[in-house]
């Protein structure tokens, strides 16, 4: 007979987890959770609000599973998520006379330097993640063209651009208003360019083929 203690049972790991402290890596990972749910649809602005203070303000992991369960992908107790990755504070961007496209799941920073001249450059902002709640782009576009490729919730500000000579255009998307999980003010120059924000553009379905119809019998 031994005087080993028996091993913990499951429900009690879970339980002891929940009770863990958070921590600011847990609660950020939480709030990306949210702000990404609101933008899919899942929450309204109302629930996006609420949820987020209750995250801000949580003690312990069981609260912070608590705002998420009903979310695809929600973190639990028992498990925690992958580091949240860090946004860079800076990413540059130097075009000349060529073209470069961001596009995917990439990282948004929290500031960016573009400088165009005589090329293209391409930011698309619907699969991107964002881990922040705004993006400066402090922008040089000379002969050039600077497009924003946004997506529901993703707002754009061009009010502190110079435009000599250029076409300066933001346009929104349509239909209901969704929670804000990004805005992006963008600063600088645009000399005999271009620079847009908008949707992604919408495929054209093709025409369906009609079939010949067959002749109409001819009358006795």
């Amino acid at each position: 007979m031994t005087d080993e203690a028996p091993p913990p049972q499951r429900g009690d790991e879970l339980a002891s987890q929940a009770g863990l402290r958070a921590s600011h890596v847990d609660r950020d990972r939480v709030v990306e959770l949210l702000r990404v749910a609101a933008g899919d649809g899942r929450l309204t602005a109302e629930e996006l609000d609420e949820r987020l203070e209750a995250a801000l303000t949580a003690r312990t992991c069981g609260e912070l599973a608590a705002l998420t369960t009903d979310l695809p992908a929600g973190p639990g107790p028992s498990a925690p998520g992958p580091p949240v990755p860090e946004p860079k504070d800076l990413a540059r961007i130097d075009c000349r006379g060529s073209s470069v496209k961001r596009d995917g799941r990439w990282l948004v920073p929290l500031r960016m330097e573009v400088r165009v001249t005589g090329g293209s450059v391409t930011l698309d902002f619907t699969e991107a993640v964002i881990l922040r709640p705004s993006l400066l782009i402090d922008a040089e576009v000379s002969a050039s063209r600077l497009t924003l490729v946004t997506k529901p919730g993703v707002v754009v500000d061009t009010d502190e651009v110079a435009a000599d000579g250029s076409y300066v255009k933001v346009r929104a998307h349509g239909g209901p208003e969704v929670p804000v999980i990004l805005r992006i003010r963008v600063s600088g120059k645009v000399s005999g360019g271009h620079l847009t924000a908008r949707p992604p553009r919408r495929t054209l379905r093709p025409w369906p083929r009609r079939h010949p119809q067959p002749p109409a019998p001819a009358s006795p």
